[in-house]
């Protein structure tokens, strides 16, 4: 065990699963949180546990999802027997819903290719009388869909306070309210000093930067490149309703207190995070297109939230070569690969164990190739 101090800037849902992967194995940590102050993605994030479709343009993601959630049972399980928190996972299974027979030609392609040069990503695509023996309401604009048996969804904001709780039971300092502005490495004692805005300051043997949309600034200060940029995701919520919807769907998830969550938008509008109007109306009648009894479902909320997103999608994990024991965590499926970060990011930004195979091709250098562009399918 290591008697180290690793202190995580950033409590959010990639932040907090490292630290608790960390801290569940013994290991000193602290947490410092910046609170709700904080443009905090959890609100935003859809919930899905999902694997179908991701990683079209890089394998080694295809793998990383398909590892992830394959640990998420094993997670949910551990998050609710040391914390009594449960984070909601369904994985059964989930959906994706076509309007045309493009975009469901399009899926199947895609599909078919990601399964091709990885493997072991099953999926299956079906028609609308055999989409119906599982989702009995869908409408008739639903034209074709797919299956994937890896998913699920699960609650971001249960998984965050279950996270949060987890830490506090395994011993883990968490601070909250702590805005970071200065990063500082001493090489002859090699130590990290953390310095927030209103002057307090902690020293650490190790450091992981997990701050979202506020860590392109911190990067720089232990020598990592760190690009990232905001999209804007707008959410609807219903009142419980009756049970009709036993698995997640791209376009809407029942929750286990029978609430439908209807979501979600992808904006590039820099930091706002308002609800709009046209976006609110558009989710709603894309959900009663899918599921026409929703035009009867009162909703009882709308909402928007920024979520990090680097110029490809793809995650950064990387370790800083002039800095050395400090690390840049940035995702944009921070439910999904919850726990792989909690265990096996964290044990290995922690000094645990060495880093997961072929992870070099999460390094940010990808982004700095002359001539090259960029481009992303969420």
């Amino acid at each position: 065990m290591s008697r180290e101090q690793l202190t995580v800037v950033g409590g959010g849902l990639v932040g907090a699963a490292i630290a608790y992967g960390v801290a569940r194995r013994g290991a000193r940590v602290r947490v410092l949180d910046q609170g709700d102050a904080a443009f905090r993605a959890s609100r935003g994030n859809f919930g899905l546990v999902w694997l179908s479709s991701k990683g079209g343009g890089m394998p080694r993601y295809v793998r990383w999802t398909r590892d992830a959630c394959r640990l998420w049972g094993e997670f949910h399980k551990e998050l609710l027997d040391v914390t009594g928190v449960d984070s909601g996972l369904q994985q059964n299974g989930g959906f994706w819903l076509g309007f045309s027979e493009q975009e469901v030609q399009k899926r199947a392609d895609l599909l078919a290719k990601i399964d091709r040069e990885v493997g072991d990503v099953p999926f299956k695509m079906m028609e609308p009388s055999e989409l119906r023996q599982y989702l009995p309401d869908i409408g008739p604009a639903v034209i074709g869909g797919s299956f994937g048996a890896h998913d699920g969804h699960a609650n971001p904001l249960m998984l965050l306070h279950a996270l949060h709780a987890g830490l506090r039971e395994k011993g883990a300092d968490v601070i909250t309210g702590a805005d970071i502005v200065e990063l500082k490495h001493d090489p002859s004692s090699r130590q990290f000093t953390v310095r927030a805005a209103d002057g307090q300051s902690w020293k650490s043997d190790r450091l992981v930067l997990a701050a979202g949309l506020g860590i392109a600034k911190l990067a720089d200060q232990v020598g990592i490149h760190a690009p990232v940029r905001t999209t804007r995701g707008q959410v609807l919520i219903t009142e419980r309703i009756k049970p009709f919807l036993d698995y997640p769907t791209n376009k809407a998830r029942q929750t286990k207190e029978g609430s439908v969550q209807i979501g979600s938008t992808t904006e590039d509008v820099g930091f706002d995070d308002s609800a709009t109007t046209d976006k609110i109306e558009w989710l709603a009648r894309r959900a009663v297109a899918t599921f026409p009894l929703l035009a009867k479902a009162r909703l009882v909320r709308a909402w928007g939230a920024l979520r990090p997103l680097t110029p490809d999608g793809y995650p950064i994990y990387q370790a800083s070569s002039s800095c050395p024991g400090a690390y840049v965590a940035i995702c944009h499926s921070g439910v999904t690969l919850a726990a792989a970060h909690a265990y096996l990011v964290g044990p290995w930004m922690g000094g645990l164990t060495e880093a997961p195979p072929d992870f070099d091709v999460f390094h940010s250098e990808r982004f700095l190739v002359p001539n090259t562009s960029f481009s992303h399918d969420h």
